[in-house]
């Protein structure tokens, strides 16, 4: 009798662990779906943006990745980590892929290898949010990164990345910075400006209306969408000005 119920309790405990296995499973399917969508909707509303390949030796050493195996990055990863699409995000990012096209040609760029300067402190304009997406890609972060592995701190990335107060950008600018290989010293400066994108006269309208909450719904649609044009313009065909390389 003892047996029978000790069978009976097995097989409700196998079935219940084997609920529990399959609804993870699914749990799993509906979020990399999900996180699909969420890119497949962003790449909808400013088109596909090439994405930026890293190598990461750290990763390798770790186990994260094979040691042929790289880091994709993507346009719509740098809007979740900023929440939001605007020019900013966007000017950080492709300011970032033209400085590793620069220093590194057809090489894929290596992801800690990448010394990178702003001119100004973390405060000035929008140098700290920018600096985040490029941290993103680069992996070069101020004291409040990676410290490295063992007593040499190899692989760390928390004196990769420094505001300098000392170095001003064009005051028309929404920010300079200089990226430097660190294995053999080669640096491009990219100075990005956002006036020569063009905008919509309705933005400037429209923006009081939304900002106050007092948009409509198709105002507020209009907004985004206008708002979206602008960064895919960024993005895609920036105009002459928009970003300026300098060795």
């Amino acid at each position: 009798m003892n047996i029978g119920i000790h069978k009976v309790f097995s097989l409700r405990n196998y079935f219940a662990h084997m609920l529990i296995v399959l609804t993870a499973c699914c749990l799993a399917v509906l979020v990399n779906a999900y996180a699909d969508e969420q890119i497949k909707s962003s790449n909808e509303k400013i088109g596909n943006i090439e994405s930026i390949k890293m190598k990461d030796p750290l990763a390798v050493v770790l186990g994260a990745i094979g040691k042929e195996d790289v880091f994709v990055y993507t346009y719509a990863d740098a809007v979740k980590l900023a929440g939001h699409s605007c020019p900013a995000v966007a000017g950080a990012y492709k300011s970032t892929q033209m400085a590793l096209k620069a220093l590194y040609g057809d090489e894929i760029p290596v992801r800690g290898n990448i010394k990178v300067t702003f001119k100004g402190g973390v405060d000035y304009k929008v140098n700290g949010p920018i600096s985040q997406v490029v941290t993103l890609i680069t992996g070069a972060s101020a004291e409040n990164g990676f410290k490295g592995l063992g007593p040499a701190g190899k692989y760390g990335r928390y004196n990769l990345m420094a505001f300098d107060n000392e170095l001003k950008p064009d005051s028309k600018a929404v920010c300079s910075i200089v990226f430097q290989r660190v294995d053999n010293g080669k640096q491009i400066e990219v100075t990005y400006s956002v006036e020569p994108a063009p905008t919509s006269e309705r933005l400037d309208k429209l923006m009081p209306l939304v900002i106050s909450g007092k948009a409509s719904e198709e105002e507020s649609k209009e907004f985004g969408n206008l708002w979206q044009e602008r960064v895919k313009t960024i993005l895609t065909n920036p105009s002459d000005g928009t970003f300026v390389l300098k060795d």
